[in-house]
């Protein structure tokens, strides 16, 4: 929170399960809190997404851009979203020929890494710039993901 504050304070918009309508562009701009963000015991932790909150803020039927840390939440996103962001895993940080032996999400290597194109909708996991429980990469270079949209 106290990001989220210094951001503000610098001029940013920080969004927290909450959408801004990027007007020029038609179409909105969400992002959704962490699935997994404050821990509560071994393997269990408090979620503070509101995926039906954050839906509600859209106002008409323009396309949404979903912005969602952990990829896990794609398979709830209404057809309305069509794309999320997402990163949390890293692609797995140690990938031998596309598969990572273990990936921090409940999909594993479903939506471990890359472009994913699913019942209409789409996916784009980067694969960031550190590293998560161990500090190592193999087979998954750090990068910026740069996404390009047009119509």
């Amino acid at each position: 929170m106290a990001m989220s504050r210094r951001l503000n304070g610098m001029g940013f918009q920080v969004l927290s399960n909450a959408e801004v309508n990027l007007d020029d562009a038609r179409v909105w701009s969400a992002r959704l809190e962490d699935q997994r963000a404050i821990p509560r015991g071994l393997r269990k932790c408090r979620r503070l997404h509101d995926l039906p909150a954050t839906l509600a803020q859209v106002i008409d039927d323009a396309p949404v851009i979903m912005m969602a840390h952990e990829p896990g939440m794609f398979p709830e996103m209404p057809k309305r979203v069509a794309l999320t962001v997402s990163g949390h895993t890293h692609g797995g940080q140690i990938r031998f020929a596309g598969w990572a032996p273990f990936v921090p999400s409940q999909c594993r290597n479903r939506y471990a890494y890359g472009h994913v194109h699913e019942d209409g909708r789409d996916l784009i996991v980067s694969g960031g710039i550190g590293c998560s429980i161990l500090p190592v990469r193999f087979g998954v270079s750090p990068e910026i993901t740069v996404i390009e949209l047009s119509t």
